[in-house]
């Protein structure tokens, strides 16, 4: 690659894919970076585009990865642990081996994803996870950029997908009241976000939130996705001891459907706070929800039980 170019650990996830394609339309080389990394659709030969395979627990794959690099964006996540790769493992430690390589290696930019909340003292093990990896990463790369996004949406998403397969059910469970706020934001946004920090002039700030234009209550999105969908469903209040016993039930199952980490994150809102950069620092006007539902959710389906249209 004649460019230098900005390494995207995680550059196949949900977030690293739009974050490749907006770097690569903003005119820089990208190394994608994954433990099983391949090209864009999109991709085109003669692309400045290079996979390489990597694990975060690999000092060699990590050192490999960012050879020559201008920046890189640590956008690797991990929901769920596993026998094998806990949340320590790959947010903490696995950070702060990227942070402090990328320094070895002399990378001018380094940006790590977090997240709205993260807190070493969270009663949450995986936001826990973020919280110490954040502090790891700034005690490797001082001049590392924090990003933390708030629930994040966009076509084939996590978060939309499943409130949808929700709306099939004749009753809604909600958390407690449904009245926790969260902040929706597009992935793109995001990805531009990215970009920006990415440019010649160092930000000033180290630490961003991002959010979308709306703040609503988790009740507020299942309506307007039921609004979106044509359908109508009860919506039921169901306390939030009972998740974490169906939490306790499901945890021996390969996959849970629901963890004892999402419980405690539903219970607490989820929006930007005071004194950290915004997407206004950044010259970004984030999309609503609202009018970014069309283009992330299924078409009204006729055979949806409850349809109303």
């Amino acid at each position: 690659m004649k460019k230098a170019p900005i390494t995207v650990f995680g550059g196949t996830g949900f977030l690293g894919r739009h974050v490749v394609q907006e770097l690569f339309d903003a005119g820089h080389a990208v190394r994608i970076a994954a433990r099983r990394p391949a090209l864009p659709e999109w991709a085109e030969p003669g692309d400045p585009l290079e996979p390489v395979s990597v694990d975060i627990r690999s000092e060699s794959d990590v050192s490999q990865a960012l050879e020559g690099a201008l920046g890189a964006v640590n956008a690797v996540s991990l929901y769920v642990e596993q026998r094998q790769l806990s949340f320590d493992q790959v947010h903490v430690e696995g950070a702060g081996r990227l942070a402090r390589l990328a320094r070895a290696q002399g990378v001018k930019s380094f940006v790590q994803l977090s997240g709205i909340g993260a807190a070493s003292s969270s009663r949450s093990r995986y936001v826990r996870a973020r919280g110490r990896g954040e502090s790891a990463v700034i005690d490797a790369f001082p001049k590392a950029v924090i990003l933390r996004p708030s629930v994040m949406f966009g076509p084939d998403d996590a978060f939309l997908s499943r409130l949808v397969d929700l709306t099939r059910l004749p009753i809604i469970p909600l958390f407690g009241h449904g009245e926790t706020k969260l902040q929706p934001v597009h992935v793109v946004d995001v990805a531009r976000a990215i970009v920006c920090l990415m440019g010649a002039t160092p930000p000033e700030r180290r630490l961003f939130e991002l959010g979308g234009l709306e703040v609503l209550s988790y009740r507020e999105i299942l309506e307007l996705i039921m609004a979106h969908l044509e359908c109508e469903r009860r919506l039921l209040p169901v306390p939030l001891p009972l998740w974490h016993l169906a939490a306790l039930l499901a945890s021996p199952l390969p996959g849970p459907p629901l963890t004892r980490d999402q419980v405690i994150m539903m219970a607490e809102d989820n929006t930007v706070g005071e004194s950290v950069g915004t997407f206004a620092d950044l010259g970004i006007l984030p999309r609503s929800l609202n009018d970014a539902l069309p283009a992330c959710l299924p078409a009204r389906d006729p055979d949806r039980p409850g349809y109303r249209g």
